[in-house]
């Protein structure tokens, strides 16, 4: 049952969150409506929703700018949740590891479904939109956890601090986006903070994000109190209280209270209105014939033809305040009004052997037999070892339906696995379903050998142990692994610890491909290579936790830096001839192989049979006859073997055993010299491993093989007092460098015109704080700001923090991204050749 109406709203009403039409506005005057006005649900149905009601999006950010909140906030309106999660207190429903409740930050994504709106507040006849949400990490360090989401969703919604703007990894993560061609919403949040602005928040939207605003909402100040939004499209204010209840307000209402807002909302929606008429026919039409009267409808239709393709020329703007309840209700139905479903995004591309093809142009090739070869096509986006149900592949599917106990075609393994279970995953709990239909996220168990980027076909009516030829090299493009930049030793002291700690490792990198490990032969000692800092103190919680990994069986390393080598110069070609037994067969196989330094051009004329793999090109040849049917191997798998050896002898260098960046490896294989009757795929790779080794061997032999050492961008905000002494440490202490030093200020004086978006043109209500800094009292001593620019070291930069922590007395914030890699030279180089 629905609660009682409250008092001020006529029954009807009761259904709405959000009011819908201005015409309900102007018939029913001004309604109340309580937050809490929800009907709270544990059904699991919602993988039977219809394709074109399902919204896969993710929630993406800089780290502590509100995710995990708003996203509780979406779950506890559409009933999904009973109470409302708060991070600092630790029971958030998407932040569920111990580890991220005991630091307040997402390390793993998260998947939870919910509908909206909730079912029971539907009209009869209108079904509730299914919204699968994946909560990302913000930190900068777990950046492949949000590229490997990514690409498998349809929309996103990108979550703005207005107290600090845009930051450099929201840059990052709307950068992954871009490459992936998502539709975003902006939510500019934390507008009740000291601090916030909203006016420079979307100014930066448009000068560094690259994208034109659309301003759906303006906030709502009563004084210097934000109490709310303004839906710019509708014309009603939408006010909360610290309790979380709602009330619309039409204009009347508004003009009342307070006439400076009603014209900043009518002049926003007139500017709205201009910006969508000239790029947009149908809403010029309405536009020249009503003016400022366009209905909203309309307007609604061209924000989401303009915003479909994925290429953010324009980006719809909310604003609101999640800890204190503000502004969540209106965006979910932005959520639903403007993202597109699965059905309304561009056709999957595939990749078949080196060539691309549309999923529509691949099921041709099944015939039009009574019976399609596929079944359904998915892609393995995320593995997760969970304590109860062991290894679970999650899965996008695009094609068709998974069923349990399902045979499927694993194209990178080649081989054919039979799922156990198929789950709906709802944070940390998941429910066995009977099948996942096309356009859904789901989870599969029981898979042995699946990894992040696999792609599985089920055959339901195939013959042998083989897929049909045509869809055996059928891939879906997964994202790349970063390389990795910081490391950390570990020694077993027993035979036993270290079988129980490869164990453990192989899992954690199945998990999350950005940890490599290997081994040491000679000494025995484990190396496990990360992202940073952060990255290695989580895997290695997680093995200590997770892996039940006895700390005092192994001696553990400081976590350190990463070097990497390079080829300062060509090497000859190598040919390599490996004629051993392996698994106790007998064989041969030879290759040649040249090793060269990596050039602009090498990217530019990438051919189809190369490949970039941590920072390398790998060009494999194969010559073939005219007629490759009377070939004695697959070509194309041969290729994958190579290819194989060759990244396998770029792991370790031969100067510091480190692995090898910027090169370009070039692999013949001639099949008249190089195949040999008893050529298996391992004597293949190991002659393409051993011929890389012989020629990185011979650069070093010659002193050609130059230390790569990891560098970070950095970004400092400090008082100007300090200024100096950080710049003159990062320069002269810290061997970096320092590019730029402004104002806060300056980033928006300098941006008009500066990209494609020229934000003098852009427009915003201003901030309240000149109209209201009288009623503030007298204004405080105020401290004048600096920006530092520059790039450092990442070793000089791991515990920086604490070291500029004494230079500014903790008034400061310090930001890192990832800088690639800089050759090291002179002193440094010498320091890192006596420390061997």
């Amino acid at each position: 049952m629905l609660p009682r109406a409250p008092v001020g709203g006529p029954r009807e009403l009761l259904g709405l969150l959000v009011l819908k039409t201005a015409q309900l506005t102007r018939q029913h005057g001004v309604g109340r409506f309580c937050a809490g006005i929800r009907s709270y649900s544990s059904e699991h149905a919602h993988h039977d929703a219809r394709i074109e009601n399902v919204r896969n999006i993710g929630i993406i950010a800089h780290v502590d700018a509100g995710k995990t909140t708003t996203t509780e906030r979406m779950l506890y309106y559409s009933g999904q949740t009973r109470h409302l999660g708060n991070v600092d207190h630790g029971n958030t429903t998407t932040d569920f590891l111990p580890m991220e409740r005991e630091r307040g930050i997402t390390i793993q994504s998260a998947a939870i479904t919910f509908q909206w709106p909730p079912k029971t507040l539907c009209s009869p006849g209108v079904e509730p939109k299914t919204v699968n949400l994946i909560d990302t990490p913000g930190h900068q360090d777990f950046r492949y956890e949000v590229d490997r989401c990514l690409p498998i969703l349809d929309g996103a919604v990108c979550i703005l601090d207005s107290v600090k703007g845009v930051e450099t990894h929201t840059e990052r993560v709307w950068e992954s986006a871009q490459l992936s061609k998502i539709p975003r919403l902006l939510f500019v949040n934390k507008l009740d903070r000291d601090g916030a602005s909203f006016k420079r928040s979307v100014h930066e939207v448009a000068s560094r994000l690259r994208t034109w605003p659309l301003l759906c909402q303006i906030p709502w100040w009563r004084k210097d109190d934000f109490v709310g939004v303004v839906d710019v499209i509708y014309g009603v204010g939408l006010r909360f209280s610290n309790s979380g209840e709602m009330t619309v307000a039409r204009k009347e209402s508004i003009a009342s209270e307070n006439p400076a807002l009603l014209a900043e909302m009518e002049t926003a929606r007139l500017r709205l209105v201009e910006t969508l008429s000239e790029h947009d026919d149908q809403i010029m039409e309405e536009f020249l014939e009503l003016e400022n009267n366009v209905p909203s409808a309309s307007i609604k239709r061209a924000i989401r033809r303009l915003i479909m393709d994925g290429e953010a020329r324009f980006t719809p703007v909310f604003a609101g305040a999640s800890l204190r309840n503000i502004g969540v209700q209106p965006l979910l139905d932005a959520v639903v009004d403007y993202l597109p479903s699965p059905t309304d995004r561009p056709e999957l591309q595939v990749m078949v052997g080196s060539k691309t093809l549309s999923l529509t142009h691949l099921l041709e090739r099944q015939g039009k037999g009574h019976q399609p070869l596929v079944g359904a096509l998915a892609h393995v986006f995320k593995v997760v070892d969970d304590p109860r149900r062991g290894m679970m592949s999650w899965v996008r599917v695009y094609h068709g339906a998974l069923g349990k106990r399902s045979e499927m075609w694993n194209t990178n393994m080649r081989a054919f696995e039979k799922t156990q279970h198929i789950l709906h995953v709802s944070a940390k709990d998941h429910h066995e379903i009977a099948h996942l239909p096309a356009g859904h996220i789901g989870a599969m168990t029981n898979l042995k050998s699946a990894r992040t980027g696999d792609t599985i076909i089920t055959f339901p009516s195939r013959k042998g142990q083989e897929a049909p030829e045509a869809f055996r090299n059928v891939r879906i493009k997964a994202p790349e692994t970063p390389p990795a930049v910081a490391f950390i030793a570990i020694e077993p002291y027993t035979k036993t610890s270290s079988d129980k700690l490869e164990e453990a490792l192989e899992k954690l990198s199945r998990e999350d491909p950005s940890f490599r490990w290997s081994k040491d032969g000679k000494t025995g000692q484990l190396i496990l290579s990360g992202m940073g800092l952060l990255h290695l103190e989580i895997a290695r919680d997680r093995l200590l936790t997770h892996y039940k990994i006895e700390r005092e069986s192994a001696m553990w390393g400081d976590i350190e830096v990463e070097y990497s080598e390079c080829p300062l110069a060509p090497t000859g070609p190598h040919r390599a001839v490996y004629d051993r037994t392996l698994r106790d067969k007998a064989g041969k196989a030879a290759c040649t192989a040249s090793v060269e330094p990596l050039e602009a051009h090498h990217h530019d004329s990438l051919l189809e049979s190369s490949i970039e793999r941590d920072g390398n090109v790998i060009h494999v040849s194969i010559p073939l006859p005219e007629d490759t049917d009377a070939l004695p191997f697959d070509a194309e798998t041969v290729r994958q073997q190579l290819l194989n050896g060759a990244i396998a002898g770029l792991a370790r260098g031969p100067r510091r055993s480190c692995p090898v960046r910027r090169s370009h490896v070039h692999v013949t294989f001639d099949p008249e010299t190089d195949f040999f009757p008893s050529s298996t795929g391992g004597h293949i790779t190991n002659a393409a491993l051993h011929a890389v080794r012989n020629a990185l061997k011979e650069a070093h032999a010659r002193g050609q093989v130059g230390i790569l050492e990891p560098f970070s961008d950095v970004q400092i905000h400090c008082p100007e007092e300090a200024g100096h002494a950080i710049q003159h440490d990062l320069t002269s202490a810290r061997g970096g460098q320092v590019n730029e030093v402004r104002t806060p200020e300056h980033d928006d004086d300098g941006a008009a015109g500066a990209g494609p978006v020229d934000v003098s043109k852009v427009y915003v209500p201003p901030d309240p704080y000149e109209s209201v800094q009288d009623l503030r009292g007298p204004k405080k001593a105020v401290v004048r700001m600096l920006v530092i620019v520059g790039k450092a070291p990442l070793k000089e930069m791991m515990k920086y923090d604490g070291h500029l922590r004494s230079m500014t007395g903790g008034r400061h914030t310090l930001q890192l991204d990832p800088g690639g890699f800089e050759l090291v030279t002179g002193p440094r180089e010498r320091a890192l050749d006596g420390g061997l």
